[in-house]
């Protein structure tokens, strides 16, 4: 049997295991090491699995996610997500569908300080469906709206998805932090759009909210200004080159963490549910980058990478449609598998026919999470509507993905502007 049709063999297993909900780095650890182990011999991939697994946890790169993602841990349960809605709903709450709005604009600034699409759809789901549940929003468009914006969360940096890229692929993770900031704004915008197109169309899904002082306005500012703060120390710091990714981390850790407790609104049982959950989601992360390399290894062995980079750049094919048929099997992978675990899987694979067709690294960086994004919210898998779902028990499921619908229309147009206009991406980090 061909090293390349154990490849694929492997590929076929893996999928089939994945469709039986076993936990995705698991199986990915698992494959690998069987077909490595297959192809050489039990005691080599013994020695593969030792190895990846310490290196990856002992991974200096790598201390930069519990940190990030402590520090969002720290800014929900302090309430800093709770006073951004709060001071975009001042501003957005009287228009027609300006809770919805308001929505976006508070998933754009937790995302800001999170990292994390589940982490956003989830505090903003408990935060601002019960708000627009009292002025009588359809619940399709409310549900819609959350599980929407929260995917901006692996989009807008800090975001665990650029990080595990970064390193995979040795790009720079403050390049990519600083790629992933105009996009972000741009998406969040047509957002917006999607939201006031519905609107317009039908009036009854979002009736206005009572309207706000010059006074209110001004006052609620200052839950926006701490979140703006944090969010310039760290994205200043790294494109200044005052400090690295990891100290980039730490340093919104602990401004997050003194702003809750300037505020005196960190409890001590929230203290002790940040740690906790900063490790269980850490490790969560840690074990599917360790099953990303150990199954990585094995396809590199088979050499299915360099076969297909090779296969695809020789096509007849102009490059931006190559990208497009990757584009579209992105598309359709993000239906079926968590976005993180897409990007582990498929980088090695895409990584090489990109760089060989001429693409710019952080942009194709920026691409691929966006065309990730879509999983989140796509069925079946669609990982943000099963955790608004978890919250709005009494929304069903459909509901919610019919919600979504016209937000991926809008993904999918950001993803087109930005394959015809690659500068929206290149420019904050050509000045770095």
């Amino acid at each position: 049997m061909s090293l390349t049709t154990i490849g694929i063999i492997g590929i076929i297993i893996l999928v089939i295991l994945l469709f039986s909900k076993m936990p995705v780095g698991f199986v990915m650890a698992l494959v690998g090491f069987l077909g490595f182990s297959y192809i050489v011999n039990l005691s080599a991939g013994l020695n593969l699995l030792a190895k990846d697994v310490f290196e990856t946890f002992s991974s200096y790169s790598l201390t930069v996610i519990p940190l990030f993602v402590f520090m969002g841990q720290i800014a929900f349960h302090s309430g800093i997500s709770r006073r951004l809605y709060d001071s975009v709903y001042v501003f957005m709450g009287h228009y027609r569908g300006g809770l919805a709005i308001a929505t976006i604009g508070a998933c754009a600034g937790f995302s800001a300080i999170s990292g994390s699409t589940n982490a956003t759809a989830a505090t903003m789901a408990t935060v601002t469906l019960p708000e627009m549940r009292r002025y009588k929003y359809d619940m399709s468009l409310a549900t819609g709206t959350v599980a929407a914006g929260g995917s901006l969360g692996i989009l807008i940096p800090p975001s665990v998805i650029f990080i595990v890229y970064g390193i995979m692929t040795e790009q720079s993770i403050g390049k990519l932090f600083a790629a992933g900031i105009l996009p972000g704004i741009l998406l969040a915008i047509l957002f917006i759009l999607t939201i006031y197109i519905r609107v317009r169309i039908n009036p009854e899904l979002a009736p206005p909210g009572p309207s706000t002082t010059i006074k209110e306005k001004v006052k609620s500012f200052v839950g926006v200004l701490e979140a703006l703060i944090i969010f310039a120390f760290v994205m200043g710091g790294l494109f200044f080159g005052l400090f690295t990714p990891t100290e980039a981390a730490a340093v919104g850790a602990f401004f997050t963490l003194l702003v809750a407790l300037l505020r005196r609104s960190l409890s001590w049982e929230g203290f002790v549910q940040s740690l906790m959950d900063s490790a269980r989601i850490s490790c969560m992360v840690m074990v599917i980058v360790t099953g990303a390399v150990v199954f990585g290894h094995f396809m590199a062995i088979t050499r299915i990478p360099f076969i297909l980079a090779n296969w695809v750049s020789a096509l007849p094919l102009p490059s931006y449609a190559i990208m497009g048929i990757i584009v579209i099997i992105y598309l359709f992978g993000g239906c079926f598998m968590d976005a993180l675990a897409m990007i582990m899987l498929t980088i090695p694979i895409f990584y090489p026919v990109a760089t060989a067709l001429g693409f710019d690294p952080i942009w194709f960086g920026v691409a691929i999470v966006l065309v990730t994004e879509m999983g989140v919210i796509t069925p079946p898998v669609g990982v943000n509507v099963y955790v608004v779902h978890g919250i709005a028990k009494d929304v069903p499921l459909e509901t919610i993905f019919k919600g979504v619908a016209p937000f991926v229309l809008a993904l999918l147009a950001c993803v087109v502007i930005l394959l015809t206009f690659p500068q929206i991406v290149l420019f904050l980090p050509s000045l770095m």
